[in-house]
């Protein structure tokens, strides 16, 4: 699946695009800090740094995904954020989504590298194999957003169950890069993504609510933009 972004500043010193989303394709152009760079899609690649999502630039090259954003944000969440997560996606040991909310990527999730049936630690150890997938809300984010360990579980539990895609053209996104104090957006934007297929559905509503509760909760440990 392939989803439409729009573009950022290049904040590393240096990207280099190559002809397709993998680290064995060429590098066909460089981009130096500072350079404003133009998307056109995403689409999934070699995994780095537990993200696959590689960007597709206005050149038709490609790069892993955050090139002009922080990369030292937390790749994880707290045991707290995991066992919420665990909660909302409840324990399926054999019919997919497997173990809490892993979507099989192969026929007979032949990618999942524990044995069938799973157990509730397999299932909770590919869980945390799955979570680093759903940080992507990091690329997403200017190094001006803080965010603590709570309110960045209850974001990476949202993003696990809608999706990158639909978080990076989000209005959340756009007010947390615009300044608005976190516990306000979220408060605000989480309760709005209560629907699927154009129906309520109570059990989103319940999660979204939930996410909400569990951003509020204070802490003083920080997972954007650096991970503490």
């Amino acid at each position: 699946m392939k989803f439409v972004v729009s573009g950022y500043a290049i904040k590393d010193d240096i990207v280099n695009c190559r002809s397709g989303p993998g680290t064995s394709n060429n590098i066909v152009r460089t981009y130096k800090k500072g350079t404003q760079v133009t998307l056109s899609c995403q689409t999934p690649g070699t995994t780095i740094g537990g993200n696959n999502l590689w960007d597709k630039t206005q050149h038709g090259s490609s790069s892993p995904s955050g090139g002009g954003s922080s990369s030292g944000y937390c790749k994880g969440v707290s045991a707290a954020s995991l066992n919420m997560i665990k909660v909302f996606e409840g324990y399926e040991p054999n019919v997919p989504p497997v173990g809490y909310g892993h979507l099989c990527q192969t026929t007979g999730c032949k990618e999942v590298k524990y044995k069938f049936p799973l157990t509730k630690e397999t299932a909770e150890a590919l869980l945390k194999d799955d979570i680093p997938n759903y940080t992507c809300l990091g690329n997403y984010l200017n190094g001006n957003v803080k965010l603590n360990e709570n309110q960045w579980g209850a974001l990476v539990s949202w993003v696990f169950n809608m999706g990158c895609g639909a978080a990076q053209s989000s209005p959340l996104v756009k007010r947390l890069n615009a300044g608005e104090n976190p516990n306000t957006v979220i408060a605000s934007e989480l309760p709005k993504w209560n629907m699927a297929g154009g129906r309520f559905l109570l059990g989103l509503d319940l999660r979204r609510k939930e996410e909400v509760k569990f951003a509020q909760t204070p802490s003083n440990k920080q997972a954007f933009p650096n991970c503490e």
